[in-house]
């Protein structure tokens, strides 16, 4: 028996050793060895398959609102209007008086055009976007309600995964079988509304993951490990994430080349509501315990349960960040788009090269931030202060030389810089979150989490396609929105710190004999 023993530390330290170095490992594997049931929490351990399908959980979702919903559905809904009206300047002109090929006009002015009719008003495919949008924000917020109790204290939480993946999937199919416009309502609701329930279930996973490494308690000492685990499971979920991305926007610019575009990027919607629909491999292999600590049973109200977030200021606080990163990214994003087509008239395949840089370069800059960080020690607010200062800087660079005409290369360095910081304030806007939240509440934190990302998001895009070309306006609200979330980092006294330890993470050890006991104490922490 005593042999026996001795070899399940080594295989736990093995695996801890595989999959984050052999130095973190074996660090790891002492503190249990020191502090025993205290350091290892309520939850079972993951494994490295679990940790694999986790990032091919966001190469599989990551893209839907980074591409599917803001790309390429507006561009098959401009493709249900027969008719395009030309522009003062003519087909051959940009609106900045470039030249520009025919066919890259059509593009722009499809996305612009008011020609969807409602009731006495117009709205263009952009602004019909953001209508279905809402909308599905909407009709996820009472299901978010519902769900985030059932997430904490149930025994559905892979039920609810799977069929809010499957009917967003499902809902990807049928997108070319009715060429009117209005029916893309519809399909857009029910995928924002069940990628919004998706993204709590992710996010309450993560917090399972994170809690069953380190423990739900864990040593002053031992905070380090843990912010480097939470960092680098966020930060290579959202890589991976970029990695789908990729595909679906190269597979989208591909489309676009064939005649008849409404098909064409039906067949992207299709592969993509496929690519969604694998994520059930993530949800149905992994099994994690609800783990409702005692204070969650103590929620006999669904409405204190829902409203427990704003208990804390810290958690609130890191809320509102998710979604000023959220406006920021998505309202750059977007204007930058219709900028670089309208008015610079930025070739096709430069507008694919520009896909491809936004989404490509995060896949080596975000992994190298983590090692950054690593060697730095820094937390998530300073990560993120970091990526809200290369927003503001992209911000402030396009007001500034708005009158100018930029080269391509500048628009690429630019995208680069970008991508790199939207990736950072999409990973650590997360696991500052995840800090501040208490054992056995991840489902509700993560809900609010969620829909404060797909609003802010949402906000964003009407805000930029509201007002094409008006980049002055645009990037003028990004740069507040970035200074915005600077201040509330450096005078909220927002730290991943703080908020661990206001959610009880953090525990005193007190010396008794020659074992360590945990104190629920945090006072002389």
């Amino acid at each position: 028996m005593g042999e026996i023993s001795s070899q399940i530390p080594d295989k736990s330290r093995e695996e801890d050793e595989s999959i984050y170095g052999n130095s973190l490992g074996m660090k790891m594997q002492k503190e249990r060895d020191m502090y025993g049931d205290a350091y290892e929490g309520i939850e079972d351990k993951p494994t490295k398959g679990e940790f694999c399908t986790w990032y091919f959980y966001g190469f599989c979702s990551y893209f839907v609102l980074a591409v599917l919903v803001p790309i390429v559905f507006p561009l098959i809904i401009s493709q249900t209007s027969p008719d395009l009206p030309e522009p003062p300047q003519g087909w051959l002109k940009s609106f900045k008086d470039l030249k520009c090929l025919q066919n890259e006009m059509q593009l722009y002015v499809g996305l612009v055009n008011r020609d969807i009719r409602v009731g006495g008003r117009s709205f263009s495919p952009l602004e019909w976007t953001s209508i279905s949008w809402i909308t599905g924000v909407l009709l996820a917020t009472p299901i978010l309600a519902f769900t985030s109790f059932n997430l904490d204290d149930g025994n559905c939480q892979r039920l609810i995964a799977a069929a809010a993946t499957g009917i967003g999937a499902l809902f990807c199919l049928p997108t070319g079988f009715f060429k009117k416009s209005g029916v893309f309502l519809l399909y857009l609701a029910i995928i924002l509304s069940t990628i919004t329930v998706t993204g709590a279930w992710s996010g309450r996973h993560l917090g399972l993951l994170i809690r069953g490494f380190t423990g739900s308690k864990i040593p002053k000492s031992q905070f380090s490990t843990r912010r480097l685990i939470s960092s680098k499971l966020s930060l290579y979920s959202t890589a991976f994430g970029c990695f789908g991305a990729v595909i679906i926007a190269s597979f989208t610019y591909h489309m676009l080349s064939h005649s008849d575009r409404f098909t064409a990027l039906w067949v992207v919607s299709i592969f993509s509501g496929l690519l969604w629909a694998l994520g059930l491999i993530h949800i149905f292999s992994t099994i994690r315990r609800s783990g409702c600590s005692a204070d969650s049973l103590e929620e006999s109200s669904s409405i204190a349960h829902i409203l427990t977030i704003f208990r804390s200021p810290l958690a609130a606080a890191s809320l509102a960040l998710v979604f000023l990163s959220s406006f920021m990214t998505m309202c750059i994003f977007g204007s930058t788009m219709l900028y670089v087509l309208g008015y610079l008239c930025l070739k096709t395949h430069n507008i694919l090269f520009l896909w491809l840089i936004y989404f490509m370069v995060p896949l080596v800059s975000l992994p190298l931030a983590h090692r950054l960080q690593q060697i730095m020690k820094l937390d998530a607010e300073k990560m993120l202060l970091v990526a809200f200062m290369l927003s503001t800087l992209t911000s402030g660079c396009g007001i500034y030389y708005r009158e100018s005409t930029w080269s391509t290369s500048m628009v690429f360095l630019f995208s680069a810089i970008q991508g790199t910081a939207t990736g950072l304030l999409h990973s650590f806007g997360t696991v500052l979150l995840l800090d501040c939240t208490p054992a056995g509440k991840e489902g509700i934190f993560s809900s609010w989490s969620s829909w404060g990302r797909v609003v802010g998001a949402w906000a964003g895009f009407a805000w930029s396609t509201s007002m094409p070309g008006n980049i002055r306006k645009a990037f003028g609200v990004s740069v507040c929105a970035g200074i915005i979330g600077m201040v509330v980092l450096i005078f909220g006294n927002i730290s991943s710190w703080r908020g661990a330890k206001a959610a009880g993470h953090i525990i005193k050890k007190r010396k008794v004999g020659d074992h360590f006991k945990g104190s629920d104490s945090t006072n002389d922490v």
